[in-house]
């Protein structure tokens, strides 16, 4: 598996951190005939460090411009009035040499100049430099685009450090995941011992998150309140892009940010668009729970009908979950008390909205769609995912009682859904029985989705 190496430094001691988010960098320079590629992601998931990786690997030259730091820079290209006029504007901030063919043209957060994305079709038809932009509030901003140009774009989705980032990052080898997906593939159970381990690792995960500056001080310093207090920090950074990019939004914006926590708490789980304000509001860019999820902060799981495929034609936009994208920034807001409770391993405390979280942040990584279903004959599927042209119910159990699923069995012996076999997710070791397959919870990302390698033409 070809995935980047980077490394981070933390009160004197070096951690290395691997992205498989490097291989999509590789993809785009080896497959794009002149098309830039657009990175994308919440703040703080590691683009900008991967992408100058990435550019020093492979270029003699990187230019980088950082367009919400570099006011001057900014407002000099947001004048621009030509392609030609564009380029000769960047050249005059650049501080590396220009050289056809062997510089890579780096322009962060663009979401502070737009007009940028407008006009790199007009750069890609020289052909002469590759380019490369990241933003953090893209699917926030891209609505004041003048015209997306279509074909020249390629587009990637940066996330946080999905489970196997993490446990690279705790020293796991390759011969550990060799045996998790020999277990997988053949349904059989995992080594005691690595499955023992792995477990002990997804409890820290639970509590770090994938955030790439948590995950540094995490193992590095060993460090909890180094650790929260990093976490609290870049809830607090979304809370202030909250209020910078929401308008006269921001404040209930701002509100179902907070509820997040409790509302998953809740037995219901789920957010209903009228709760809020009474009313549905159902325009993307209008609607307050969306916003949070264009800004890659929240990950909505929508509500079907009917479990049948394919999901999306039976959604409703008005009823969905909402996560946190990333689960230590879950952990972080339930407060300290959950933390602690982690770490001692206590049993009393239900830990399941936390688990499915994590659940829906690797689905989420992994190139699934996010669904659930439930209603008052079946009862509650945790989530939906297709595999092959069929619908496959999965249940996330945090406890010990993972083997008793109701609505599993239901939705199961229901004929006109097509359901053939469905997935339990839990603390116990891979079984088969009948049309369930039991699989350690830490294997959610090895679900396939037929994700592709780069998310596509923009």
């Amino acid at each position: 598996m070809a995935c980047k190496v980077y490394s981070g430094i933390w009160i004197g001691v070096i951690l290395v951190l691997r992205r498989k988010a490097y291989r999509d960098l590789e993809a785009w320079r080896q497959y794009k005939t002149k098309q830039a590629l657009l990175v994308d992601g919440a703040r703080q998931v590691g683009k900008t460090f991967l992408i100058r990786e990435f550019g020093s690997e492979n270029y003699e030259h990187v230019v980088e411009l950082n367009l919400l730091e570099n006011v001057e820079a900014r407002d000099a290209i947001s004048s621009a009035k030509s392609s030609a006029e564009l380029f000769l504007r960047i050249s005059a901030f650049a501080q590396e040499p220009l050289v056809p063919g062997k510089t890579l043209i780096f322009l962060d957060e663009v979401q502070a100049c737009s007009n940028v994305i407008t006009m790199v079709k007009f750069l890609c038809d020289r052909q002469e430099y590759d380019y490369i932009l990241s933003g953090s509030m893209l699917g926030v901003e891209m609505k004041n685009v003048r015209s997306v140009p279509v074909g020249y774009l390629m587009a990637v989705t940066m996330h946080p450090l999905d489970f196997e980032e993490f446990t690279w990052a705790a020293g796991i080898g390759e011969d550990i995941w060799n045996e998790v997906r020999r277990a997988y593939a053949q349904c059989g159970a995992v080594d005691e011992f690595v499955h023992r381990r792995l477990l002990q690792l997804f409890h820290e995960y639970l509590i770090c998150g994938g955030m790439p500056d948590v995950v540094q001080a995490y193992f590095a310093a060993n460090d909890m309140q180094r650790t929260r207090a990093l976490q609290g920090g870049i809830a607090q950074m979304y809370r202030e892009d909250i209020s910078k990019y929401a308008g006269d939004r921001s404040r209930t914006i701002k509100r179902i940010f907070d509820l997040i926590p409790s509302e998953l708490n809740d037995q219901n789980k789920r957010f209903v668009v009228k709760d809020i304000e009474g009313q549905p509001r159902l325009n993307r860019y209008d609607n307050d729970f969306l916003w949070l999820a264009d800004a890659s902060v929240a990950l909505p799981v929508y509500n079907v009908d009917e479990p049948r495929y394919p999901l999306m034609m039976s959604m409703n936009s008005t009823k969905f979950k909402l996560f946190l994208a990333d689960v230590g920034l879950l952990t972080y807001e339930c407060g300290l008390d959950v933390v602690r409770s982690m770490l001692s391993d206590r049993l009393d405390i239900n830990y399941g909205a936390i688990y499915e979280n994590a659940v829906a942040q690797e689905l989420a990584a992994h190139g699934h769609g996010l669904f659930f279903f439930k209603n008052r004959v079946i009862g509650e599927l945790d989530f939906l995912i297709e595999q092959e042209g069929r619908v496959v119910p999965l249940e996330v159990k945090s406890g010990k009682s993972y083997k008793r699923h109701s609505a599993l069995n239901n939705a199961l012996t229901t004929p006109n859904y097509g359901i053939d076999h469905a997935v339990v997710l839990s603390e116990g070791n891979v079984e088969v029985e009948g049309k369930v397959r039991y699989l350690p919870v830490y294997m959610a990302g090895l679900l396939e989705s037929g994700r592709r390698t780069l998310s596509g033409m923009v």
